[in-house]
């Protein structure tokens, strides 16, 4: 699904991404941990296309696709998703107004016919009440005077309308209480399936309790120097990200 090959990105001149290699497959949650400006962040932000990330070596194929040589949208079309680690507020653009444009342009990108209201307002239920949301949730401006646990709903439930092939959820985790914790991961658990994978980008292990990766990396200075199962996770927990 997503091959990334001695990966080297810059930020202002100053290179952060200095050979990561990363291979994620179908159906597989990976988590990406490491100390703070180790390029946990970046990583997202490059593979997503955000402006101010320049890519001086390496490549990333997605789907079968050249990956860097697609815009931010595309990307997004093709199946990537970003939760972010601080969402913005939008005033004045309900939660459906949002949802509604975000699912029809995919579907253009796709070929496929824009959702008509009554099959996009059934959609639209069907995912709220398989996440267990009040459909009041919907008519609200997004995100705003939202707290840390119903913005990080709002963004599962983007993911649920979306369904994208491979979501990255960069610290997503970041500030958030327990209950607000188990938001996040009860979603990605059940929007788990043999097709559509996830990268856990964080710096804790408290969210890996709740969602169980395949494969947990350690990204330091810039490239990912350990490999492993969940036991990684104990090992870090206990003795830190000095040992590697």
């Amino acid at each position: 699904m997503l091959q990334i090959k001695n990966l080297h990105a810059s930020v202002e001149d100053k290179e952060i991404l200095k050979g990561v290699n990363l291979t994620i497959g179908p159906g597989e949650i990976h988590a990406v941990m490491g100390p703070n400006g180790a390029g946990k962040s970046t990583l997202a932000a490059v593979l997503t296309g955000r402006p101010g990330y320049t890519v001086t070596e390496g490549s990333v194929t997605f789907m079968g696709k050249d990956l860097l040589a697609m815009a931010p949208e595309e990307r997004a079309w093709a199946g990537l998703f970003l939760s972010f680690q601080y969402p913005i507020e939008i005033p004045g653009v309900t939660i459906t107004a949002f949802m509604k444009a975000a699912v029809n342009a995919k579907r253009r990108a796709e070929g496929l016919p824009e959702l008509k209201a009554g099959e996009f307002l059934k959609l639209q239920k069907e995912k709220m009440a398989f996440l267990k949301m009040k459909q009041e949730f919907a008519k609200r401006e997004v995100n705003v005077g939202f707290s840390g646990g119903e913005k990080k709903r709002n963004e599962i439930f983007q993911m649920a309308m979306l369904d994208p092939m491979l979501s990255i959820l960069d610290e997503t985790d970041s500030g958030l209480d327990v209950d607000a914790l188990r938001i996040v991961a009860d979603g990605v658990n059940a929007l788990r399936s043999p097709e559509k994978s996830a990268i856990i980008v964080t710096h804790y292990h408290k969210l890996l309790e709740y969602v169980q990766p395949d494969f947990v990396h350690v990204l330091k200075n810039g490239a990912i120097v350990k490999t492993g199962g969940r036991e990684l996770i104990g090992a870090i927990e206990s003795e830190g990200f000095d040992q590697f």
